[in-house]
Order: structure tokens, then sequence, then C-alpha cells
């Protein structure tokens, strides 16, 4: 799975969730809302569990529930908690046979290039938060609610 399908798919899943909020879902409930594998969600949700975004609840009633106000997460939160490279990643040679220095210098300018990107994409998603996709796909989120 790609790292822009994880997120997408984690914040689908995360989503979901505050719109079923109190009440936990299995992988297989979350899978047929957002047509999203029901193995490879389970995979994002432990990812997401381990850093106390959702609670894993055991037993025949369990399944996954939003652990965190959908307005403290953010979508770089969500991104850490489910890769573990960067978002924007150059790979550039690293063959031994001797580099033309013209060659060099366009990695070189190359990764300080998307070092900046990266930056910047960094930036962009500590600033949305899961709230704000809610709120800007329509969903009504119930985690606030009593």
């Amino acid at each position: 799975m790609s790292a822009s399908t994880k997120l997408s798919t984690a914040v689908k899943a995360l989503c979901y969730l505050s719109k079923a909020y109190p009440k936990p879902r299995s992988s297989t409930q979350i899978s047929m809302k957002t047509g999203a594998n029901a193995s490879k969600l389970r995979q994002l949700l432990s990812l997401l569990g381990k850093q106390k975004i959702v609670t894993s609840i055991k037993g025949t009633t369990g399944g996954f529930l939003l652990n965190k106000d959908p307005e403290a997460i953010d979508l770089q939160e969500i991104y850490c908690a489910i890769e573990d490279r960067k978002a924007f990643h150059l790979d550039v040679s690293k063959s031994e046979v001797k580099r033309v220095s013209e060659m060099a210098e366009f990695d070189k300018y190359f990764l300080e290039l998307f070092s900046e990107v990266q930056v910047s994409i960094e930036d962009k998603m500590r600033v949305i938060t899961l709230q704000d996709v809610i709120d800007k796909v329509g969903i009504q989120s119930y985690f606030n609610q009593k």
C-alpha cells in the first residue's frame, strides 16, 4: 500500500470511527463503510493504536474506538503513526562507480530541494486536523456530543 493510500485509508477509518463514536467498530464494519481491505485496516489501526489515536477493545462486541478528539489529531500525526518513511522520498544513486561531478551536483540539488518540499508537506499536514477533514467532507462526528 503506498503512503498516500495508507494515509487516506487511515483518515477514512478515523472519520468513520468519529461518526460511530462511542460504539466500537470492527475492521469488517470499517471495511464495509470505507471500501478498504479489512486486513490492511487492522494493520493500520494497530499502528494508530500504538500512538493512542485509537483503542482496541477485545471481545465479541469489541472493535476499534477513536481515542482522541478529532480536533486534536492532525494529518502529520496520523502519517507518522502509519509510515516509517518521509512523505517525499528521493532515492539518489549510491553506486560505487566513480560519479561524474555534474551528476553528483544534480543529486545534491534534488536532495536539498526535496528536503525543503518535505518540510513544507509536514508543516501543511500539521495544520490540518481530522476535524477539518470531517467538516470538509460533511460527516457528522459524535465524538464530542453527549
